[in-house]
């Protein structure tokens, strides 16, 4: 891909459309040039103030772009992201990047084929590298993630397991080098209109590591923690408040939080995906295989909790 200005655009005006729209406004070597919404007026009132145009139509909005972020709801993701490699163009896609695996499998022989950059939208990933919680070289024990939160009308087209808890699973997967996994038990409830909304279970993956994951979407305030343990100590994360206690000996740095990284994870993701799109970089923060591999064991939790 060519080293100079990119044209990047949008799928989805709604609140993550917004953020990414701002980050390829803001970065060197990049114009925002569209956004595609259903609604066109959304789409302008988001990419007109950015230097962008609206669009409505998906084949003339590709047509007037490099690489792609889709920022649409969830259900829509594989479709755009299939339409957007068949035309060649790198995508950013947030998380879940699929919502089932089928689709997921697509998603992965169309990049092969194409030999397309497809990156997804696992921020939390930035974090953990940003404390240099990735490079500690034992393997843990155990992990417990919470992440609660207020209700929101956003991603009701999913489950909380897709909209939440995908993160952590991606996290635990992260720093573990286990290959499979099974759902030791899972327990749910359902909001009003039948989708889960509070999700507690429990991955025990090959090497014996065990991962308990809590979420909730009808919470009364936003939390979200994480304790690891390794057979050398403890690291207890807290997301809200940007700060971590390690018993461990290895060394993380606890000033991750005032890093360029640590101050706009999502910038940090925009910036590697670029980067591997123009071949700057080997890969984006989150490849498409781990993505897939988060959502694979995310889907395992929700055929438990059917159960």
């Amino acid at each position: 891909m060519s080293e100079g200005f990119l044209r990047a655009g949008v799928i989805g005006a709604g609140v993550f459309g917004g953020y990414h729209a701002k980050q390829y406004a803001r970065l060197d070597g990049v114009v925002l040039s569209a956004v595609l919404d259903p609604h066109p007026e959304r789409a302008a009132a988001l990419a007109v103030p950015l230097g962008g145009r609206a669009f409505h139509d998906l084949e003339d909005f590709l047509a007037e772009v490099d690489v792609v972020t889709i920022a649409s709801p969830a259900s829509h993701h594989a479709e755009q992201a299939l339409a957007a490699i068949a035309a060649g163009k790198p995508v950013y896609v947030e998380k879940p990047v699929a919502t089932n695996m089928a689709d997921a499998r697509r998603l992965a022989e169309a990049a092969a084929g194409a030999g397309v950059i497809v990156a997804c939208g696992h921020q939390e990933r930035v974090v953990f590298q940003a404390m240099g919680l990735l490079e500690i070289p034992e393997q843990p024990l155990s992990l417990e993630a919470l992440r609660h939160g207020p209700p929101s009308d956003r991603s009701r087209d999913v489950s909380a397991v897709l909209d939440l808890m995908i993160h952590d699973i991606d996290l635990a997967l992260a720093i573990s080098a286990a290959g499979t996994w099974t759902v030791a038990g899972t327990e749910s409830h359902t909001g009003p209109d039948g989708v889960w909304d509070e999700v507690r279970t429990e991955l025990v993956l090959d090497s014996g590591f065990q991962a308990r994951f809590d979420v909730s979407r009808h919470a009364p305030a936003r939390r979200r923690t994480m304790k690891v343990t390794y057979p050398s100590g403890e690291v207890e994360i807290d997301f809200v408040a940007r700060t971590f206690r390690n018993t461990t000996p290895f060394g993380l740095d606890p000033d991750f939080a005032e890093t360029p990284a640590g101050r706009d994870p999502l910038g940090a993701s925009v910036e590697s995906f670029l980067d591997a799109a123009r071949g700057r970089s080997p890969r984006p923060v989150v490849t498409l295989a781990e993505a897939i591999r988060a959502l694979d064991a995310a889907l395992a939790v929700e055929a438990a909790a059917s159960r």
